[in-house]
């Protein structure tokens, strides 16, 4: 099987689009903000168990994660609003309950609101992913008022019906299909249904939890990206996806570095800092869909 949702295309091959504003480089940051159980095998760790033992509770992965959701949120919550930034939260739903005050925060902080499952669980490992998608999506709506219109799939994990699924409960656009630079309209019934853009290379799971590198990494990545970003950008516009985990980036010694991607992107004359409603506001009318 080849891409069922998504026409094949090469980048340099697709129409140009206006950009938004004027701005060809969008900067959208994506805060995933989850509920690791207590009661079962964590969803990734640091530390390896004892004996290759994968038990639950795992103490001290468990409190990795928890100690970004204490500590790391708040830096990364201040690091946004000292710079007047927006975020997208890709959010498990049960933060709404389990970690109540920091749910309002991101509500008072004015982030978009993502679904991102109910507590982080592969849509792949439920037994029924309708009842996990509208449950989370159902919770966000009583929080914020709003009906979240994004989806980012725990472990970016999707069944084969999962994007019509998501489409029949009001999800316009999702995060999970990582193909190019730019939107992209999905094969999807009832639809349509737009793919934004995301990272697995500036993806600080990646890059930390996976890969192990030097803290600084994200902000060398940036700046080799930038290099031949500006020979694409006079034609055609780009996204920069930075996905963000509180228990990765939300540590002093990566935070730091954090701080200056922000900076360095800020000080361009050519980047608008956007959410996941922004960019599909913004390429429903550059290029709308056919059905």
């Amino acid at each position: 099987m080849t891409n069922p949702r998504i026409p094949f295309l090469l980048s340099d091959e697709r129409p140009s689009v206006e950009p938004l504003d004027g701005k060809p480089l969008l900067v959208h940051i994506v805060v995933n903000v989850e509920q690791w159980s207590f009661d079962r095998p964590v969803p990734r760790a640091l530390l390896p168990g004892p004996h290759g033992a994968n038990a639950a509770p795992d103490i001290p992965n468990y409190s990795w994660a928890e100690y970004g959701m204490r500590a790391g949120m708040p830096r990364l919550l201040r690091a946004l609003a000292e710079r007047d930034l927006p975020a997208s939260a890709s959010i498990n739903s049960a933060v709404i309950t389990s970690y109540p005050r920091l749910a309002e925060r991101i509500l008072e902080a004015g982030w978009e609101f993502v679904g991102h499952g109910v507590e982080q669980q592969s849509l792949q490992r439920v037994d029924d992913e309708r009842a996990v998608i509208a449950a989370a999506l159902d919770q966000i709506e009583r929080f914020t008022g709003t009906r979240p219109g994004g989806w980012l799939g725990p472990g970016l994990a999707e069944n084969l019906g999962t994007l019509d699924i998501l489409s029949e409960l009001g999800v316009r656009y999702v995060f999970d299909w990582i193909v190019d630079d730019l939107p992209s309209w999905m094969d999807v019934t009832p639809g349509p249904m737009l793919s934004i853009p995301y990272s697995l290379e500036f993806n600080d799971s990646l890059l930390h939890a996976v890969e192990r590198l030097r803290s600084d990494e994200l902000l060398h990545r940036v700046r080799d990206s930038l290099v031949i970003l500006d020979r694409e950008l006079p034609h055609q516009p780009r996204i920069l996806s930075i996905p963000l985990h509180p228990h990765l980036f939300g540590v002093p010694h990566r935070l730091v570095h954090l701080e200056s991607v922000l900076d360095l992107l800020m000080a361009r004359d050519d980047v608008r800092f956007v959410v996941g409603a922004d960019i599909e506001s913004w390429y429903r009318k550059v290029d709308p869909p056919t059905v």
